[in-house]
């Protein structure tokens, strides 16, 4: 339960084979890249404050839904919708645990219109000569922690990001190739729907 909590509330940076060298992508294309990016799904692997790995795949519905499905025997599942965050536990009977997305940092690429050159809400913009790092946060809200995306470029693609809570704790998840532009059920990023498919209401 702990790994499921830190990837939505806020160590590791892992090195991608990346190209060989890449322009420092501005802010203003990186936010056209992300308010293009309306469907995708792929596989993930997550790295845990705790060190250990987790694998699965993610599902993404711009605005506002995401789902993350945690590969066997984990059955646990963290999903956003209708402005709010749920996680349920595979190894508990309980009710899934609920947030508002919006006190969550992936509020930030999840919101209707991105534009990271809002005053204060991008505190880091570097490049290593093969990526483009952002790190950015809510600006009237910073105590909700942090997100650390890596991007390439040639064409621009979100590659991995990094959740930082108020408290520094880290969670990394690492995109596999992501397919783009489908069709994806309104029911996975329904919370009532998975409440009810675990026997719970909501």
């Amino acid at each position: 339960m702990k790994h499921l909590r830190v990837l939505i509330l806020p160590l590791l940076w892992v090195a991608l084979s990346l190209p060989a060298s890449a322009e420092k992508l501005s802010l203003n294309k990186i936010s056209a890249y992300l308010n293009k990016f309306t469907t995708a799904k792929g596989g993930f692997t997550q790295i845990n404050g705790d060190g250990s790995i987790s694998t699965g795949m993610i599902y993404i519905k711009r605005p506002g839904r995401i789902r993350f499905e945690y590969n066997p025997p984990d059955k646990s599942v963290v999903m956003a919708g209708g402005n709010t965050v749920a996680i349920f536990d595979g190894k508990s009977n309980q009710p899934p645990e609920q947030y508002p997305l919006k006190r969550t940092p992936l509020s930030i690429i999840l919101q209707k219109n991105v534009n990271l050159a809002t005053a204060k809400m991008v505190v880091g913009h570097t490049s290593d000569g093969k990526s483009t790092t952002v790190i950015a946060q809510d600006p009237k809200h910073p105590e909700y922690g942090k997100i650390r995306m890596l991007f390439t470029a040639n064409p621009v693609e979100l590659r991995q990001w990094v959740i930082v809570n108020d408290t520094g704790g880290e969670t990394t998840l690492i995109l596999n190739e992501m397919a783009k532009g489908m069709g994806l059920p309104a029911r996975l990023f329904s919370i009532d729907q998975e409440a009810q498919s675990r026997g719970f209401s909501r």
